[in-house]
């Protein structure tokens, strides 16, 4: 009976907490630049606010400019496959002096194959954020990382391998995770990073799920979250929806001082 009361509490904490951050969310302009995987995630965001009773209002925006208060816009930035263009889409889309409170870029796993060169993918990212805050200094940046395929398995899979190929999802997810720590080296901790990537690795069971390539391993997306080896369903989107509220609502928080340094506190869940 204790064991039942204490799980019943935790998960009315939980629900309080979410419904918190759901409200704050609600008086913001956010701007979410995204292709399909980010519809997925926007779906799960509307799914859970309406569960909590929050009136949050959702608007597709081709710029940020038509983004009113209390609004979370979004547009499907292009081109998919192409992610130097969706840098430069996404800073013509915000434009200077926006009046969004909150903004973020977060490519598709497209956006990265076996010949990206992670390291300059990452620098043209940092230069274009640079920039946009320059232009927009009242806006918080949120930092995404890139999402994950599940890697080919089976005798295909095995076939390939014996031929000198790759299986689809190996090298592709070794990029990805090049490109992702780069992100977490330069911004876990210090700004407020959405880690994609490591939920959907992370199995139901808290396993680690990866792939290995040429000494390499890198994390890839756990089976239980996708039907098609990359999209999100709905056990997949409701996690990654949860985790970009609990984000958003740490960055549209005003800064508190501890021990001298600025930080923006997350609500513990």
């Amino acid at each position: 009976m204790a064991t039942l009361f204490a799980f019943a509490t935790a998960a009315t904490a939980s629900d309080e907490a979410l419904h918190a951050e759901l409200a704050l969310l609600a008086t913001k302009r956010i701007y979410f630049a995204h292709q399909s995987v980010g519809a997925n995630i926007l779906q799960g965001v509307a799914e859970l606010a309406r569960g909590a009773g929050v009136p949050l209002r959702i608007v597709e925006a081709p710029r940020a400019a038509a983004v009113d208060a209390g609004t979370f816009g979004h547009f499907y930035v292009p081109e998919n496959g192409a992610p130097l263009e969706k840098l430069a889409n996404f800073e013509a889309a915000l434009g200077a002096g926006s009046g969004i409170d909150i903004a973020l870029i977060k490519f598709c796993y497209v956006d990265i194959n076996a010949g990206t060169d992670a390291a300059a993918l990452f620098t043209r990212y940092q230069a274009t954020i640079a920039k946009l805050r320059a232009q927009n200094p009242n806006t918080v940046f949120v930092h995404a990382t890139l999402p994950l395929t599940t890697a080919q398995t089976g005798p295909k899979a095995l076939a390939k391998r014996l031929l000198g190929r790759t299986p689809y999802g190996t090298i592709e997810n070794v990029r990805r995770e090049q490109y992702n720590a780069l992100m977490r080296r330069a911004y876990a901790g210090r700004e407020p990073l959405f880690d994609l990537a490591r939920l959907e690795s992370l199995a139901p069971d808290g396993s680690a799920v990866s792939v290995a390539w040429d000494g390499s391993i890198a994390p890839a997306m756990a089976g239980a979250y996708t039907d098609d080896g990359g999209h999100l369903n709905a056990r997949g989107r409701e996690l990654a929806a949860r985790e970009l509220i609990g984000v958003l609502a740490a960055a549209a928080r005003p800064l508190q001082k501890i021990d001298g340094f600025a930080t923006r506190v997350r609500m513990s869940r």
